[in-house]
């Protein structure tokens, strides 16, 4: 009988600095290509959009692809992730990582099955276990967004935006953003 091997973040220490992302979830390696160029046009707008919205606020901070280490086991870097002040006042370490759950996660999804399964299913149950508040998934390819949001203890879908739809949260007072303003400029 063979043990399987499971995966911590002190392992991630000794992988090389290639390019590639490595993230633990539940022990389990994922290891991703850098993403797509659109995947990163995405990123940045939201993120942008989410920096321009926490300046007028002044609730909390946006940041791109943050370390976010739950436990040895679940040890990953969320495409943006928010947090109120408050929240990332206990959180954030002096290591420059995040130790628990901030308010908002989101993923933008690359186009390869390995990598959607993961963001659709293995951090979905991942976030949801650990207190994330709001999960989106931002699909570039079928210009959609998947909002989940926390319902006593999971995470749970709350709407699939589309085309002109607008995105909103109850986390971000005042916080929209109309869906061909977030694509714009993002092929289909």
């Amino acid at each position: 009988m063979t043990s399987r091997l499971r995966w911590t973040s002190k392992d991630l220490e000794s992988l090389p600095d290639d390019g590639k992302r490595y993230e633990i979830i539940d022990g389990e390696l994922y290891v991703s290509k850098q993403p797509h160029y659109h995947h990163q046009r995405v990123c940045m707008k939201l993120g942008a959009l989410l920096e321009s919205w926490s300046e007028t606020s002044k609730l909390g901070e946006v940041n791109c692809a943050p370390g976010l280490i739950f436990d040895d086991d679940d040890d990953v870097a969320p495409d943006v992730v928010w947090g109120s002040f408050a929240r990332l006042k206990t959180i954030l370490r002096d290591d420059g990582k995040l130790h628990a759950a901030p308010e908002l996660v989101v993923e933008v999804l690359s186009p390869e099955p390995r990598n959607e399964s993961r963001d659709r299913e293995a951090k979905l149950k991942l976030y949801s276990r650990r207190g994330v508040g709001e999960y989106w998934i931002v699909d570039w390819t079928a210009r959609r967004v998947e909002v989940y949001r926390r319902r006593q203890t999971d995470l749970s879908l709350v709407s699939t935006l589309l085309d002109a739809d607008v995105l909103t949260s109850p986390l971000l007072p005042g916080f929209s953003c109309r869906l061909p303003e977030l694509l714009r400029g993002i092929p289909t």
